[in-house]
C-alpha cells in the first residue's frame, strides 16, 4: 500500500494532481482543502496517501495533513459513504467544521454537502459522535493566496462541478459572489461563499 508520495508536482486541478516520483506519474484525487495548499507546478510536493482498492480499480487519495486523511478514513467507516462522497465532505467542510457539526448534531450543515441528504447527515452524527474527538485540535491555519480573476472563476467553477453541481447553476452564483466583493477574492473564500449560496 502507498502511504505517502514525495516528488515533483507535474500538474494540478481542483480535485486531482499528478505527482512525478522519479519518472513515474501518480494520479492522485484530492479534496479542495489540499488543492489550496499546493505549490506551483514543477515544485516539490509531499502528500499523505490513502490507497483505495476496488475490484476494478486502485485509487490514490492525497491529503496535505494527516488530520484530513484521518477525517476521510473516519467518513469511509460510515455505512453508505464511499471515497467520492467522503472527499466531497472534506472539500466542503474543514476538519474543524466537520467535527463541530457532528459534535453539535448540526445536520443542516452536514446536509449542505453535495451528495449528503438528511438521512446521510443523521447517519454521520449517529455513527461518528464517539469517534470525532480522535481528530484532535486544529493546527495553525494556512495562509490564503490571491488568484487572478479569470483563472479564479474557472478554478471555482471546476471545483464546484467536481463536487457534483451543474455548471449552469454554478456560474451565476460565482458571478453573484464576485460582484458583491471588492478587489481580489481568495479561491477558498469564493468557493465557500458559493457553497453557502447554493445551500440556501
Amino acid at each position: 500500500m502507498i502511504a505517502s508520495l514525495t516528488g515533483r508536482l507535474a500538474s494540478k486541478h481542483p480535485g486531482g494532481v499528478v505527482i512525478d516520483v522519479q519518472g513515474v506519474g501518480y494520479d492522485v484525487l484530492i479534496p479542495l482543502s489540499t488543492y489550496y495548499r499546493l505549490p506551483d507546478p514543477e515544485q516539490p510536493v509531499a502528500l499523505t496517501i490513502h490507497t483505495h482498492v476496488r475490484e476494478d480499480a486502485i485509487q490514490l487519495f492525497g491529503f496535505s495533513t494527516s488530520r484530513e486523511k484521518d477525517a476521510f478514513l473516519m467518513l469511509l467507516g460510515v455505512s453508505g459513504i464511499g471515497p467520492k462522497l467522503a472527499l466531497s465532505v472534506i472539500s466542503s467542510l474543514s476538519v474543524d467544521d466537520l467535527a463541530a457539526a457532528i459534535r453539535n448534531d448540526d445536520q443542516k450543515t452536514l446536509a449542505s454537502v453535495p451528495g449528503i441528504g438528511k438521512k446521510s447527515a443523521a447517519r454521520l452524527v449517529l455513527e461518528l459522535t464517539d469517534k470525532v474527538e480522535k481528530l484532535g485540535a486544529a493546527g495553525p491555519r494556512a495562509a490564503k493566496a490571491d488568484e487572478p480573476s479569470g483563472k479564479l472563476m474557472d478554478d471555482a467553477l471546476s471545483a464546484l462541478v467536481n463536487l457534483g453541481y451543474k455548471a449552469a447553476d454554478v456560474k451565476d452564483v460565482i458571478k453573484q459572489v464576485l460582484a458583491g466583493r471588492n478587489g481580489d477574492t481568495p479561491l477558498q473564500d469564493l468557493i465557500r461563499a458559493a457553497l453557502q449560496e447554493l445551500a440556501k
